[in-house]
């Protein structure tokens, strides 16, 4: 089982809304990669190769995940995973912690509807990624990792406003992201 440290309160949460509030608008550079080679399981690379018909290199996504297509496919509108690093440090603290949230990329960038809203086009290293309709909600795994006050705030109220929990892209143009790389809107 994936460890994390102390659960935070409804009250930790909410004096961090400010600070989130605050996050970048346009540019970020990659604090986190983070690949879930299977359940539970999860690799910090340095590197890793994201591709419209693989995802993350290496990541179970491809497969098999909870959303699928007709066919049965992987569903390519929750390819990649972002979260803020931002609101990742308000739920999990220290960054050690921040891998048990599953999500691929971590970086420092408002992740709102307003500021990113489905459709948006990134470029993530020397890909390129689009954001999707699908939302991101905290579930029974993540009540668990970081406690019920965090999964209530990432999605309810201002933390799913905020989208705390992260929100999914697709691969456009495959490409490299290493660690410090650039994630910038087009």
């Amino acid at each position: 089982m994936l460890e994390t440290n102390r659960h935070r309160t409804r009250t930790d949460l909410q004096a961090a809304l400010p600070f989130i509030g605050e996050s970048p608008k346009d540019t970020a550079s990659v604090a986190l990669i983070v690949v879930r080679p299977d359940h539970g399981l999860r690799e910090m690379p340095e590197l890793v190769r994201i591709s419209a018909d693989k995802g993350v290199q290496g990541d179970h996504w491809s497969r098999g995940c909870w959303l699928k297509t007709e066919s049965g496919a992987p569903h390519p509108d929750v390819q990649i995973n972002l979260m803020s690093t931002r609101a990742a440090e308000a739920i999990a603290g220290d960054p050690a912690n921040w891998p048990a949230a599953g999500n691929n990329f971590f970086v420092d960038i408002d992740m709102t509807p307003q500021n990113l809203p489905p459709g948006t086009r990134l470029a993530l290293g020397t890909g390129v990624i689009e954001i999707t309709t699908q939302p991101n909600k905290g579930c029974d795994l993540f009540i668990e990792r970081f406690g019920r006050d965090a999964c209530v705030f990432v999605n309810f109220g201002p933390g799913l406003a905020m989208r705390m929990r992260g929100l999914y892209a697709r691969v456009i143009k495959d490409g490299d992201v290493r660690l410090g790389d650039t994630l910038s809107k087009l």
